[in-house]
């Protein structure tokens, strides 16, 4: 077994699976909006949108089971329900926006068609692929990435060196704390969760080696990965950054993007990206539908017709959401991933950690104090109110959507704490 050819090959994978061609559209704007703040920006943004998912992923080998185990020690019904969820969120959010970022780059600069148009016959297309499981996703998913990155860093490379000097100043009054809660957007730390079984699935068929070898496989693999994401996102963010005064302070995600990709390549270098984008965009979204429709099939005794029945509510659900733009549907997304995300990282944290820190009663415990204090987060947005507001300055860090993060480390410490001094008593 040639061990540095399997660590080279899984990290590709990893990174493809991390690699949504929504969340290009991500860090350039990020950088345009940060100006000279775009180091603290990028810091933030990589904690969440590529630290926390690749530890996803070191989860995923330890356990060697499916996004139910995640959450298994705080209880069962927990578990199934946070699935339910996840996977909900999945094919309301992130999918539908594979729509909607193809139709901003690939259908809107080209035809005057209307973004229901293109949301209709793009997920009629991907129920028809969900349905057939077409082996040409995957071999469109071997080529396409490595073409993608390939002209990203051609426009990444270009655009530093003609950057025309001059930066706005920031637009963030704390852009380490907006890079952080950006880093959500890119529903990465959910994906590891959804996805990772799917590898750790794959190596086991195709690997023998002992369980130990499998997971130093899996953790260089997902440096590796953390590594290239971290080269794209920083060098999207620093360029969105330096060109900052060559676009309207209102553009719009995508056509910021585009915009970068004229400056470098010139028109057919741009045009060529936006569909490689956007076929990029449908791989993702067959591969969100189809997950969940598995998902359920499993639950119900392999039933063809839950999964059939899942994916054209998967489908319809994408045709209804993905007509709306980029921006819409991001900012639609913030309430709920307030709601999921610090879950999310919790879980991911736990099962990290060794195992003697994380008995049933510290995952229970410290889940639903991140939930409890992650509720003024999501109020916030919903629906403010001055009884809110004196909630959240009494709680630290709430001011900045964060207010889970203190609470849920003390309990955390004083369970553990409490283990130590009374190793009896503690479960």
């Amino acid at each position: 077994m040639n061990k540095s050819k399997d660590i080279f090959i899984t990290g590709f994978a990893l990174f493809s699976m991390f690699f949504g061609a929504g969340n290009l559209i991500l860090p350039p704007f990020l950088g345009f909006q940060a100006g000279e703040a775009w180091l603290l920006i990028t810091i933030g943004f990589v904690i969440t949108a590529v630290i926390i998912p690749i530890l996803g992923i070191v989860a995923h080998a330890r356990l060697q089971g499916t996004m139910y185990d995640f959450g298994k020690k705080v209880s069962p019904i927990f578990s199934v329900v946070y699935c339910f969820i996840v996977y909900g969120i999945c094919l309301l959010l992130p999918g539908p926006r594979t729509a909607s970022v193809t139709h901003e780059m690939a259908i809107a600069p080209f035809f005057n068609s209307s973004s229901l148009l293109t949301s209709s016959i793009y997920f009629i297309l991907v129920f028809i692929f969900v349905m057939n499981r077409s082996k040409v996703l995957d071999l469109l998913g071997k080529y396409l990435t490595p073409i993608i990155i390939m002209i990203l860093l051609a426009i990444i490379g270009i655009a530093i060196f003609a950057s025309p000097g001059a930066v706005q100043p920031t637009r963030f009054s704390t852009p380490l704390v907006d890079g952080v809660l950006e880093g959500y957007q890119t529903f990465d730390a959910i994906a590891a969760m959804v996805v990772g079984a799917v590898l750790i699935i794959s190596i086991n068929l195709k690997n023998s080696s002992p369980a130990a070898d499998k997971q130093q496989l899996i953790f260089k693999a997902g440096l590796l990965a953390g590594f290239g994401l971290f080269i794209i996102y920083t060098g999207l963010i620093l360029i969105g950054a330096l060109h900052n005064t060559e676009f309207p302070e209102d553009v719009s995600r995508s056509a910021l993007l585009l915009g970068l990709g004229h400056k470098t390549l010139g028109t057919a270098g741009a045009s060529l990206l936006s569909v490689l984008i956007a076929l990029a965009c449908f791989t993702t979204a067959v591969g969100i539908v189809t997950g969940t429709a598995d998902y359920l099939k499993g639950l119900f005794h392999n039933s063809k017709t839950v999964y059939t029945i899942t994916a054209i509510i998967g489908s319809l659900m994408g045709i209804v959401m993905g007509q709306f733009d980029v921006k819409y549907i991001i900012d639609v997304a913030i309430p709920a991933l307030m709601f999921i995300y610090p879950i999310t990282i919790i879980l991911i944290l736990l099962n990290v950690i060794p195992e003697k820190w994380a008995s049933a009663l510290v995952f229970k415990s410290v889940v639903i104090t991140a939930f409890i204090f992650s509720i003024p987060d999501f109020l916030k947005i919903l629906a403010p109110s001055e009884g809110l507001t004196s909630i959240i300055n009494a709680i630290p860090l709430a001011s900045y959507n964060l207010g889970w993060i203190i609470p849920s480390i003390l309990m955390f410490m004083l369970l553990n704490m409490y283990r130590h001094f009374n190793p009896s008593n503690a479960s």
